[in-house]
């Protein structure tokens, strides 16, 4: 998965009234607000992280 992999991801809904450890998933892909797209390395631990907000976000390989 790591073999220098990239993804592309969006936030489509907005973190606001969610669960604490839900927006820290999202703070800690690196999303600020809304909209915003942020590139990151496709590992184990970024795609927990994706799951577990799948809900607000929008995904593509890079």
């Amino acid at each position: 998965m790591a073999n220098g992999k990239k993804l592309q991801v969006t936030l489509r809904r907005s973190p606001n009234g969610r669960l604490k450890n839900h927006r820290q998933c999202v703070a800690g892909l690196g999303l600020r607000r809304m909209h915003q797209t942020v590139t990151v390395d496709d590992t184990p631990q970024i795609r927990g992280m994706i799951r577990k907000v799948s809900y607000m976000l929008e995904v593509q390989e890079a």
